[in-house]
């Protein structure tokens, strides 16, 4: 396995063109612009690796996946920086919601305030059940922005609501009832969790996979009628390349030998 990394994390890449982003950024990963900008820079380079299949992203201790935006840098913030801090916290979300290839977020220990945008995210997310998750910028005098847009989406609007206007933490269980989490499993489990997942997606056609994560952020966006119509192109194109018929004849040997 290829690793590679510098003072905030640690990026390897095993040879099924798996790649895993693990962060380290001090005792609770929280994260300041220096390291958004490094974690965008790494991700950027997954981005242009066409080799890689998906992105894996852990947090590199059991005390927090990420621990929140840096207040000690956010509390020197004057409008116009805020704008400029806050644009960091929006191209590192959008660096992995805009990825080609499914991002995992694999969560074990505390995820607060940008981590919860950061994980939101992300297209798969599984925890461990000693996660905490909360959004308690209200409790610091700021609204919860940029990808927290995206929970009502994910979680509900009203839930989103309340949650956001008290700044409250959960376990994992509760968020995984909510629908924020894809699954919860002990801490011991969690990389076979992941890798269960891992391994489903790259046992899928490359190009199918990247073409339906294109297909579920544009669904997002749409309306119910042109997401429908839009949907048509990419299936006809799907047909460029022998892929489907490779994965089709693969399919269909398989069940005549059964």
């Amino acid at each position: 396995m290829e690793t590679e990394g510098n003072c905030c994390f640690a990026l390897s890449r095993d040879m099924r063109g798996v790649a895993y982003l693990d962060i380290r950024a001090g005792k609770i990963n929280v994260l300041g612009v220096s390291e958004m900008e490094s974690l965008i820079r790494a991700i950027t380079e997954i981005k242009e690796d066409d080799i890689i299949r998906c992105l894996v992203v852990t947090g590199g201790n059991d005390r927090a996946w990420i621990g929140g935006a840096n207040i000690k840098e956010m509390v020197k913030l004057d409008p116009a920086t805020a704008r400029e801090f806050i644009s960091r916290v929006n191209d590192l979300c959008e660096s992995v919601r805009t990825l080609s290839v499914p991002v995992i977020a694999a969560i074990n220990g505390w995820c607060l305030g940008m981590g919860v945008e950061f994980a939101a995210a992300c297209d798969i997310r599984v925890a461990s059940t000693v996660s905490q998750f909360a959004m308690p910028e209200v409790k610091l005098g700021i609204p919860s922005v940029v990808h927290a847009a995206m929970l009502p989406r994910q979680i509900g609007a009203g839930r989103t609501r309340s949650w956001l206007l008290t700044g409250r933490a959960v376990d994992a269980t509760v968020a995984h009832t909510w629908g924020l989490l894809d699954d919860v499993v002990r801490p011991e489990n969690l990389d076979a969790a992941v890798e269960d997942i891992v391994s489903a997606i790259i046992e899928c056609p490359a190009e199918a996979i990247r073409t339906q994560k294109a297909l579920c952020n544009a669904w997002e966006e749409l309306p119910l009628t042109e997401a429908i119509q839009m949907s048509i192109g990419p299936f006809g194109d799907a047909f460029l390349t022998d892929e489907p018929g490779m994965a089709m004849r693969a399919f269909l040997a398989k069940k005549l030998g059964n």
